[in-house]
């Protein structure tokens, strides 16, 4: 371990600790005054006597996301669609990795997992209108000419839950207007003379006074092609030899449909009483090929697995839910909500494999063919009270049930493998939440707000090898505050001291091992070992703390920083061990997620988006928008250096100009996403690197007229391979992977109508 990195972050939290506890316990002696403009427990605007609200999917008024943010007691950035749809991205999660701390694990400008902090495996809470979504399930799959809006919290809240050590992105589904608007889009990727087309609806309309809706129906296809290059050597290091060196080529095609829907229907039953609908509906289909050789260049004395491969695969994913909102005054302050949601979901998924030998000769087939249904309801109620004294407290209670079934067979050579863990699999996860908050606002200057949340989930599987049972509980505290240092400052401090939690998914506590591709040609070897669950996990549990500095320009631009500090308890990390296991009389290398000890992680996000004119009157009208962030983390029993959480960068930096041109209709902007390449060490025995990924994107619009409009995308402007190695050391012996993945420009037109 790194004791110095250590040694500072023990010496800076106390600090930072202590500065939490000043800023939540400020004063309270000052004359008691109405609240400036509410968020997280403030009442509606309709309503100025209605208790507060967290509710996930409420319409904010017109206040633009500058003044949602601030007015927020605990740290939240709001984007707004204008936002959102600039660059004309073909994903979320490609809109998400511009914001401040946010990276994605893909390739340059394919999207892939989204991750706050650095922090992937689950430490980023991803919610759609806030729900959680079902398994299979990607931000990648999700269109923004959906979304209305995303909510990024840094810290987590009592309404929202604890399940989020890094924070919570919630995006927010198209909400209905109060006029009358067809919107269509038409569009096209094309990357590497392969065309992606998109089509895009939303209607938005009302049935006489009371009932008003939206409808957005999107479509969408995507076809592209990758190049996959890898050099896998391993070496005696008692003799300084190299024992083997393959270099594996190939390519992989991948393509798929889309289909998403989902409306909003807004029903206003009486005075101060309303009902929601939101139904969501979302498909796709894909299908998959690739093909590779390997030579082997050195190491005759180990038999080369295969000379060529060949794959095929195809899959679908469905998931269909309906959700109903009810809110009603009583009156005095207060207010009830109850929502409930039922949904379903399913997964299907076949994969082939075929291995050749030098001579063509067809040595080895797998197929492997999964089918997973989900179906799931929740129900949750809340109360809110405005009190006297400015207070405002909300409770509530949540329920949510998913029942998973699994069918899924594995042949290999045509005859079934891995038949003692049986072919279907049923599990179920019921989980029940309780909290409490109030937010309150003693001064114009001061607003504190206190939660307390717990949270009980039971995961229970049967299967007709083995049954697993696992029962996890959290109870978590959370404070914010915000202080202005003048009532009519444009400067204020933000704090927080939290509690938060990952739990352990359903794969991995009850994952069916997976074999190893080149079992059972002989021993597995340590760097491609067999995976499989462990029904004993318990939950990572995290303290937090957070502390920032906001000041706000007069037009709405904004500066800041933030630092953020989590120390977790209970480390989930895959660990590859040598294991007798039941599938295989000899010993197996098997990868296994463990609870590993604990870790820190650490960080300063600094954030600026302004307008040149507000800082230089005589500048062009030219809108900048910048942030970098910097992470720190590691594991207490992995040795050091680079003992870090597993897939965190030391950092991330965005950098974009937008400039509306003032003698044509066109307004254009360019933006680059940088992220650092970084060494991890993983455990005593297995280390990685990740090359630095740089993304360029730069847009053009043509204003037609006020209801038309052509955007040009250019996403990953300036390509350049994206480089990835991984070391395991065993023994004597150490085995190197290293892989260059290529990415390209991808193209973009759209057309936007407004009917």
């Amino acid at each position: 371990m790194s004791v110095p990195s250590h040694t500072s972050v023990e010496t800076l939290a106390p600090r930072a600790v202590s500065l939490a506890a000043l800023l939540c316990c400020l004063p309270l002696a000052a004359q008691i005054t109405p609240p400036p403009q509410a968020d997280l427990a403030k009442p509606a605007a309709n309503s100025p006597k209605d208790p507060p609200s967290l509710g996930r999917v409420e319409i904010i008024g017109s206040s633009n996301d500058s003044d949602q943010r601030r007015a927020s007691t605990a740290a939240k950035i709001v984007i707004g669609k204008e936002d959102i749809e600039r660059f004309g991205d073909s994903s979320v999660s490609e809109v998400l990795k511009r914001l401040p701390g946010v990276t994605t694990g893909g390739r340059p400008g394919r999207g892939g997992d989204v991750r706050m902090r650095g922090m992937g495996g689950g430490y980023t809470q991803l919610l759609v209108n806030g729900e959680r979504m079902p398994p299979g399930f990607s931000m990648d799959n999700l269109t923004p000419d959906q979304v209305e809006r995303i909510e990024v919290m840094r810290a987590p809240t009592a309404e929202y839950g604890a399940r989020a050590v890094a924070g919570t992105i919630n995006v927010v589904l198209k909400e209905a207007l109060k006029k009358t608007l067809n919107e269509v889009r038409f569009g096209a990727g094309l990357e590497e003379g392969r065309l992606s087309p998109t089509a895009s609806w939303t209607r938005n309309d009302k049935f006489g006074e009371s009932v008003s809706y939206t409808l957005t129906l999107s479509v969408n296809k995507s076809d592209n092609r990758d190049e996959n290059d890898t050099r896998t050597r391993w070496y005696d290091l008692s003799g300084g030899a190299q024992v083997l060196d393959q270099h594996e080529t190939g390519f992989s095609i991948n393509k798929r449909d889309g289909l998403h829907l989902n409306g909003r229907v807004q029903i206003a039953v009486a005075p101060g009483e309303s009902l929601i609908l939101m139904p969501f509906l979302m498909m796709s289909q894909g299908t998959s090929e690739s093909q590779g050789q390997l030579d082997q260049l050195a190491g005759g004395a180990i038999a080369q697995p295969y000379a060529r491969y060949a794959t095929m695969g195809d899959g679908r994913f469905s998931s269909l839910r309906g959700n109903a909102q009810w809110q009603k005054s009583l009156g005095d302050g207060t207010r009830l909500e109850l929502r409930g949601g039922v949904g379903s979901g399913s997964f299907e998924n076949h994969g082939a494999r075929q291995e050749f030998d030098t001579a063509g000769l067809l040595t080895r087939t797998t197929d492997d063919q999964t089918s997973t249904k989900e179906s799931s309801w929740t129900l949750t109620g809340k109360a809110s009270q405005q009190l006297e004294n400015e207070h405002s407290l909300v409770a509530g209670l949540e329920l949510d049930n998913s029942v998973r079934k699994q069918n899924r067979t594995t042949l290999q050579n045509g005859v079934p493998i891995l038949t003692e863990f049986g072919d279907e699999l049923s599990a179920s996860s019921m989980r029940m939440a309780t909290y409490i908050q109030d937010e309150w606002s003693p001064t114009k200057q001061i607003s504190a707000y206190a939660g307390l949340r717990w949270e009980g989930i039971e995961t229970r599987s049967d299967s007709d090898a083995y049954q697993v049972s696992n029962r996890s509980s959290v109870l978590t505290p959370l404070l914010h505050a915000t202080w202005k240092p003048d009532e009519k400052s444009r400067d204020q401090w933000r704090s927080s001291l939290t509690r938060s939690y990952k739990s352990a998914t359903l794969q991995e506590l009850i994952a069916r091992p997976s074999i190893s591709q080149r079992f059972p040609s002989g021993t597995n070897e340590v760097g491609s070992p067999d995976r499989a669950g462990n029904p004993s996990l318990a939950p990572e549990l995290a303290r937090g703390f957070e502390i920032a500095y906001e000041h706000y320009l007069d037009k709405g631009g904004l500066m800041s920083a933030n630092f953020f500090y989590r120390h977790i308890n209970d480390l989930i990390r895959n660990v590859v061990a040598l294991e007798d296991v039941s599938w295989s009389t000899d010993k197996r290398w098997v990868s296994r997620p463990q609870n590993v000890g604990n870790a820190i992680a650490q960080g300063v996000e600094l954030e600026a988006k302004f307008r040149l004119e507000e800082v230089w009157t005589d500048a062009l009208p030219v809108a900048l928008r910048t942030n970098v962030s910097f992470f720190d983390s590691s594991v207490e029993k992995v040795p050091g250096p680079n003992n870090r959480l597993e897939g965190q960068p030391k950092g991330t930096a965005n950098l974009g100009a937008d400039y509306k041109l003032r003698s044509l209709p066109i307004s254009m902007g360019a933006s680059v996403n940088i992220t650092p390449g970084y060494d991890l060490q993983l455990s005593d025995i297995q280390s990685s690197s990740v090359g630095t990924k740089v993304v360029t994107d730069a847009f053009l619009v043509w204003f037609i007229n006020p209801n038309a409009q052509m955007r040009i995308s250019a996403n990953n402007l300036l390509p350049r391979d994206y480089l990835n190695t991984s070391s395991i050391l065993n023994g004597t012996q150490r085995q190197d992977n290293e892989s260059a993945n290529q990415s390209k420009i991808r193209w973009g037109v759209r057309l936007e109508l407004k009917l």
